[in-house]
């Protein structure tokens, strides 16, 4: 069921080239109809959300009702147990703790008439994307919100996709009541995304866009960067465990699964130089499948996009692990500190056998929005950082500029810019 791929052999190469290359946006037709969905939303606003709430997401809405009323907010979080608000409370201290961390501030470095710096502006206005249907997750929402509030961010609105019966689901509501969002709209795919970045009459424009989506919100995002921020282009999830003969066979196949069960274009490998290990897992996931709610899902990404590599040593094992890049790396080893200075390529790295993917997808802390599809290569996770910007700031007394004027206007000279020399040199030239 699961591919195997042998390094030491060879077998499995050209699998091994096609989890390289495992980014799933070039979907035929989609991209196409993305466009569409955005020229729409730019001539007609809120009748084209109506219209393709009506068409995708079956369900009649008005302009009076495309925004969830405080009342329904309200309700939905009356709804949910205490135990779950008090879980959801102490993920979101965990998160908040984590990310203050992260604030950078404002510094101006003063010298003899000069004075330069950078100051930290918070975004003025952002939009949260939240899943809806098959796929629900208040985690997310905590996760692109809690970072922008840190951040400074005032005003945050949430778009996400209402059910046949016009009604959002209440985890979702009841999130976004905890974080205090009450701006909450029932919108979804590409067309929320349009809304968001290019305003309607009832929704405004926002400066970013965060949050994870299926396919059409994806491509939107990529579509509308330049009209609106955005914190990633994000595929499919992906874990990639690093196991030796310390790690256990079923914690490493449940671990595979939580995976699996996201999406059929899930990811979800393990490389070990153990043999025994490999097979071991091989068995636990079968045995495991068969008690899995969500196992046709996680039977479709094991067989499309799972992977059990086999390597010679650990160092071949870290490699392979920079090559793939994944979204979440575990390192399920006797000693993962030892090996955690030869990762270079991973949106979340899990030591040991006590931090599983799950526990960062809800309560850890560090933030669960990560890079995909490889490119860890050269992204890092959503923080604080995303939903700040920096403006320089340069101050020069008459007498600084005396002393390095006539070095700028031979850089000038140098490239041709004469009124650029000239705009400094007109400050010495006699009068």
């Amino acid at each position: 069921m699961v591919p195997v791929i042998d390094r030491v052999t060879g077998e499995g190469e050209a699998y091994f080239a096609k989890l390289l290359g495992r980014s799933q946006l070039e979907a035929p037709g989609v991209r196409e109809a993305v466009e569409e969905i955005i020229g729409q939303v730019r001539q007609r606003g809120d009748d084209a959300l109506l219209e393709y709430t009506q068409r995708f997401d079956g369900a009649a809405l008005t302009p009076e009702t495309l925004r969830v009323s405080e009342e329904e907010i309200d309700a939905a979080w009356r709804a949910m147990s205490p135990r779950w608000l008090e879980s959801l409370r102490r993920a979101m201290e965990s998160i908040r703790r984590f990310h203050q961390r992260q604030v950078r501030q404002t510094f101006m470095d003063v010298g003899e008439g000069v004075m330069v710096g950078s100051r930290v502006i918070p975004l003025a206005r952002v939009g949260v994307y939240a899943p809806g249907g098959r796929a629900v997750y208040p985690s997310s929402v905590l996760m692109d919100v809690i970072p922008a509030q840190v951040a400074g961010v005032k005003e945050i609105l949430l778009c996400t996709p209402p059910g046949r019966d016009g009604r959002v689901p209440a985890v979702t509501l009841a999130a976004a009541r905890e974080l205090g969002i009450t701006q909450v709209y029932r919108v979804g795919g590409a067309q929320a995304v349009a809304a968001m970045a290019l305003g309607t009459a009832s929704i405004p424009r926002v400066d970013k866009i965060v949050g994870p989506g299926n396919i059409y919100v994806a491509l939107a995002k990529r579509a509308l960067f330049g009209y609106v921020g955005i914190d990633m282009v994000a595929g499919p999830s992906e874990v990639l465990v690093v196991a030796d003969d310390a790690a256990r066979p079923d914690y490493v196949a449940a671990d595979l699964l939580s995976q699996a069960e996201h999406d059929p274009l899930a990811a979800a490998v393990l490389v070990t130089p153990s043999t025994a290990l490999l097979q071991a897992v091989a068995e636990e996931l079968e045995r495991q499948l068969d008690t899995l709610p969500k196992a046709e899902i996680a039977r479709a990404s094991l067989s499309s996009y799972g992977a059990l590599i086999h390597v010679s040593d650990m160092e071949e094992a870290l490699e392979i692990a920079n090559e793939i890049a994944p979204e979440h790396l575990e390192l399920a080893v006797a000693e993962p500190l030892a090996w955690l200075g030869k990762v270079r390529n991973a949106g979340a790295v899990f030591l040991g056998h006590y931090a599983p993917e799950p526990l960062g997808d809800y309560f850890a802390g560090p933030n669960h929005v990560l890079p995909t599809s490889g490119t860890a290569r050269f992204s890092s996770p959503l923080s604080v950082e995303d939903f700040v910007k920096h403006s320089s700031v340069i101050y020069y007394t008459r007498e600084a500029l005396e002393k390095v004027y006539e070095d700028v206007g031979i850089l000038a000279d140098s490239e041709d810019l004469g009124a650029h020399a000239r705009s400094i040199r007109i400050r010495f030239e006699e009068a």
